[in-house]
């Protein structure tokens, strides 16, 4: 064992020998994923962004949200989200805005913040791919799904990050024109 180690009581080596575990082998791939996210953007020059603005990008994306929610997605403080999302509004990538008159004000993507979005989800689709021809894509897509059902453990079977539909804002949008969308007739069967 190394000199550092040498306040350690003697049952913290006895669990160093199984080290690391889950949390921190999940930590250690997320950064290798970050890593990634940061590197294609920079390739599509998006260089102001840097690891801690990309707190601001985590699945799902933040189309609608309230900054709480932003700030719950990211294990940040409030305040900590509110200089995140300026931050995000300054270099031209969210807004804060609200829907109708003297409502509240939710966070939306704009169109180069839905850009951020495109270059994340093309390093991870090729990260993706990448691990599943080194461990097999079997094996590989095994583990996904063992991720997608731990990842839902806590909630009883709820994902705590349901998937927004890709159309929210633009029907949301109808929807605050005043304007009722027009309803569709149900079709007979033959």
């Amino acid at each position: 064992m190394s000199d550092s180690f040498t306040n350690a009581p003697a049952s913290a080596f006895e669990l160093y020998r199984g080290a690391p575990y889950v949390g921190a082998l999940l930590r250690m791939a997320n950064n290798v994923s970050r890593e990634r996210s940061l590197r294609v953007l920079q390739e599509r020059a998006f260089d102001d962004l840097n690891q801690a603005l990309l707190s601001g990008f985590q699945w799902p994306p933040p189309e609608g949200v309230r900054p709480i929610d932003l700030a719950e997605r990211a294990n940040m403080t409030r305040q900590s989200a509110n200089y995140l999302i300026r931050e995000l509004e300054r270099l031209g990538y969210m807004e804060r805005r609200a829907e109708r008159p003297g409502g509240r004000r939710l966070v939306y993507l704009t169109r180069r913040g839905w850009k951020v979005f495109e270059a994340i989800w093309t390093a991870q689709k090729q990260l993706h791919e990448e691990w599943a021809a080194i461990v097999g894509r079997e094996r590989f897509e095994e583990f996904m799904r063992t991720l997608r059902q731990l990842s839902m453990i806590d909630t009883g079977g709820k994902s705590t990050s349901p998937s927004p539909p890709l159309d929210a804002g633009r029907r949301t949008r109808r929807r605050s024109s005043g304007k009722a969308p027009p309803r569709r007739r149900a079709r007979s069967s033959p």
